[in-house]
Parts: C-alpha cells; sequence; structure tokens
C-alpha cells in the first residue's frame, strides 16, 4: 500500500468521526444527564458491608427512584441520538431531578440532583452550530496569517462595543397598520 492510500482507518479517522457526531448533538449534557440517573437508580437498593454487618439502605421510594434513573438515562440518550428534542429532555430531566430530591434519598446524596440539573441545563441552552463558509473551487487554503489580514473587516470584528443599530421605526410605539 502506498502512503497515500486510505486503506487502513487508524485512530485519527474513528476520533474525528466522533468528534463531528459530537459538534452535532449536545453531547455533554446527555453524558450529565446519563451518570446522574445511575446513583438515582441505584443507591436506594444498594447494600454496605462492614465486617460481617450489612447496612442497607433502602427506602419505601425504591420503585420511584428505579424509574427516575432510568427515566434520566433514557432522556440523556434521546438528547445524543434525537437532539431536536433537545429542549424537552433537558426541561424534562431538570423536573425529573427536582423531583429526585424528596423520593430518592436526597436526589441520589445530592451527585444525581446535580448532574440531571447541568446535564438539563446544557441540553437547553445548546444550539447547533452554523456551518463554515466554504472557500470558492479554485481556490486553494492559504496557511500564511497575510490571508487573513486581507479579509474585510466588519463593525462587529472592529470593535468589541459595537453601538447597537435599531433600523425599525417605531412611530411611538403605536400601530400603524390602520
Amino acid at each position: 500500500m502506498s502512503a497515500e492510500s486510505t486503506g487502513s482507518r487508524g485512530f485519527t479517522h474513528w476520533r474525528l468521526r466522533f468528534r463531528a457526531w459530537r459538534g452535532n448533538r449536545p453531547f455533554w449534557g446527555g453524558l450529565f444527564t446519563m451518570f446522574s440517573g445511575v446513583p438515582i437508580a441505584y443507591l436506594p437498593y444498594a447494600d454496605m458491608r462492614l465486617g460481617n454487618m450489612t447496612l442497607a439502605m433502602q427506602t419505601t421510594a425504591g420503585a420511584g427512584s428505579l424509574i427516575i434513573g432510568v427515566l434520566l438515562i433514557t432522556l440523556g440518550l434521546t438528547m445524543w441520538f434525537q437532539p431536536n428534542t433537545r429542549v424537552f429532555a433537558g426541561i424534562a430531566a431538570i423536573i425529573l431531578g427536582l423531583v429526585s430530591l424528596p423520593m430518592s434519598n436526597i436526589g441520589g446524596f445530592l451527585i444525581g440532583f446535580l448532574f440531571s440539573l447541568i446535564g438539563g441545563a446544557l441540553s437547553v441552552s445548546w444550539a447547533p452550530g452554523v456551518p463554515a463558509e466554504e472557500l470558492p473551487a479554485g481556490e486553494p487554503l492559504s496557511d500564511d496569517d497575510d490571508a487573513v489580514a486581507e479579509r474585510p473587516r466588519t463593525d462587529d470584528e472592529l470593535s468589541a462595543v459595537a453601538a447597537p443599530t435599531n433600523t425599525t421605526d417605531a412611530h411611538g410605539g403605536r400601530n400603524s397598520a390602520g
């Protein structure tokens, strides 16, 4: 095989594909939301052994905790594989995290509660990126910094605090339709 062959797909290829996949969805929001479901669902059923003594933390809200944990894991997967429902999934994760406080050992000892709030907030605030502008077909890429300096600057790039330009005519706040 020659050096220019694309016969083998190494680690870099898969890393770049994962980066592109991760950039098109609220990845971190889904990950935090899935992590929040684990302590909420697991801790009410956990046993701790100290020598010959077993401490069981089983509460009456065990079934409710399991349902909340499974729903949070499902919402995290939904954020990953259905990014269009990110706002619903984020709000539902926040609400389930709040419900887990009284239902599930203080929200999985606050670990699951905090992860669900962070994951839900990241999901609600995530927005798809704007695709980069493509170069014309015949224009090659340049490695020097002079190409950036030759590009015309916009007002937003020239000043960190640009004066707002309002082009609407409000007519004193009155409706001009009739």
